[in-house]
């Protein structure tokens, strides 16, 4: 193999500029981060402390000193922010060949004393702002000839549960999103495709464990088992590197004809 054709199998994303939303932790952060170890050029995005957005930053530029990876602070619960975020990475890179929608929100509560500010946000960053950076993104896609569009969606997109009105339609949204946006790009080499995750170990679960232990005097082993993982068959935790593989992989020569699916990593809980 010559050395040329080594660097293309190493990374085949080179050259890309991904776009990935809610990327400054979790697995937005893991997607981004198997993006540009594919070859990608990054733009994250997402709310956070601006010393930890700066130390994420910093990382990814260590790990991946010859990619360009840049930070916008967009606020997508604003639909022309949200669009703004797609037409900045144009302007400032050339072209947003991959988008990633994966912010999202969540509130649990009966759908009788659900707050309806709750319900209005929950859509507006869940659906509505995928559908504003899909919209921003799309032209140029089908004129490059070229475009991934991948929307984090949930198990929750697929099957239902109590007190999660908003979140359940809002991802069911999504799904349909994906399945129009993907008849819409099929013949000009743009895809759309969902990947619906169960619960998957990020910072945010990990410090739901304690707490959810106290509050019902279960050990945590308990909450991991017959709380958080008690709908996923394989009673484990979904990784954020298992994400942005599959992501990564959705992007590269191997995604081509991979278009408006909904992709459970659920260990199982959508089988049923």
């Amino acid at each position: 193999m010559q050395v040329q054709d080594q660097i293309e199998v190493a990374s085949p994303l080179a050259g890309r500029v991904a776009v990935i939303t809610g990327s400054t932790s979790g697995i937005g952060l893991g997607i981004a981060r198997a993006l540009a170890q594919a070859g990608a050029d990054i733009v994250i995005n997402g709310l956070g402390d601006p010393d930890e957005i700066e130390r994420v930053l910093g990382e990814l530029e260590r790990e991946h000193p010859r990619r360009r990876v840049v930070y916008n602070g967009a606020n997508l619960m604003n639909g022309n922010e949200a669009a703004g975020l797609v037409e900045d990475a144009i302007a400032g890179f050339g072209s947003v060949d991959i988008l990633v929608n994966n912010a999202g929100i969540q509130h649990v509560s009966p759908i009788e004393s659900f707050p309806p500010e709750k319900y209005e946000a929950i859509i507006a960053l869940n659906l509505s702002a995928a559908w504003y950076t899909t919209r921003a993104a799309f032209g140029a896609m089908k004129q490059n000839g070229y475009g991934r569009i991948i929307n984090v969606a949930s198990a929750h997109g697929l099957v239902a549960s109590p007190f999660k009105s908003a979140y359940v339609a809002a991802k069911h949204g999504i799904v349909g999103l994906t399945k129009t946006v993907a008849l819409e790009g099929a013949e000009h080499n743009v895809t759309c495709n969902a990947i619906c995750p169960g619960y998957v170990w990020t910072p945010l679960v990990e410090n739901q464990i304690d707490d959810t232990a106290k509050a019902r005097g279960i050990t945590r082993d308990e909450v991991i088992r017959d709380v958080l993982l008690a709908a996923q068959p394989n009673k484990r935790f979904a990784g954020v590197d298992e994400l942005g593989a599959l992501a990564a992989f959705l992007c590269g020569p191997g995604g081509t004809s991979i278009t408006g699916t909904a992709l459970p990593v659920d260990g199982g809980w959508t089988a049923h």
